[in-house]
């Protein structure tokens, strides 16, 4: 049996189990139920009523934060000639061709997001089974398969987040940190929860919105109401 801390249970005590907060009243728990020392993320996971195996129920893109995720992700871009220059002017923290592509092969992996020119492609394809299962691969539905690669890095630098439902139609992203304040919590969980109903399945019969809980790394879950899932109330 699981045995949480006294911080953890703690932190519990503040939540009532059978309550579905408003956005507004989960935003202001999440900051209380920090249970780390260090500066915790802020996470949303969204259950949806909807069944990735079919192609008209996929959930996947990227959105940019209103106020950024307080998190500077390293960024590794395949470009050559002028968009590699355009990258490093940007803030890509590395940039180049096969170079990279033999360091990965030779299992480096000390970056977190991979923007790509189309014809780099070519070379970039055959990482595919490294990168794919870790979420690396660049993909143009994303934003990282692009010729505008200034736009990509700075957007990414920016607080640029992905997000993609897993094989049991959940949607789990980072809004932020414990620091933020409550108004910018707020306002980048609306803009996630915004978009997601945004680009709902045209396949997705029925409820939606399943569940919506937030929490801090490590933290208790704060189930919000999915009635009011965009509401900034």
């Amino acid at each position: 049996m699981n045995k949480h801390g006294k911080k953890y249970v703690d932190a519990a005590k503040l939540i009532d189990a059978d309550k579905f907060y408003s956005p507004k009243e989960a935003v202001e728990l999440v900051k209380k139920t920090a249970v780390t020392k260090f500066d915790s993320s802020v996470d949303v996971s969204f259950r949806l009523g909807i069944n990735p195996k079919y192609a008209d129920q996929q959930v996947r893109g990227a959105m940019v934060l209103t106020h950024g995720t307080g998190k500077s992700k390293k960024v590794l871009v395949f470009a050559e000639g002028a968009k590699a220059e355009e990258a490093k002017a940007a803030g890509a923290d590395y940039v180049g061709g096969q170079e990279f592509v033999d360091k990965i092969q030779g299992g480096w992996l000390d970056f977190e997001v991979c923007v790509a020119t189309p014809n780099m492609m070519g070379k970039v394809g055959r990482l595919g089974r490294i990168l794919g299962p870790k979420g690396l691969m660049p993909n143009p539905k994303v934003g990282t398969v692009t010729m505008d690669v200034t736009k990509a890095v700075s957007e990414i630098k920016a607080g640029k987040v992905e997000y993609r439902a897993d094989k049991a139609g959940n949607v789990q992203a980072m809004i932020g940190k414990a620091s933020f304040s409550e108004a910018d919590l707020l306002d980048n969980y609306i803009a996630l929860a915004q978009t997601l109903i945004k680009v709902k399945p045209a396949g997705a019969k029925g409820q939606y919105i399943k569940s919506i809980t937030m929490s801090t790394t490590m933290g208790p879950g704060i189930a919000i109401d999915v009635l009011k899932a965009d509401n900034a109330k």
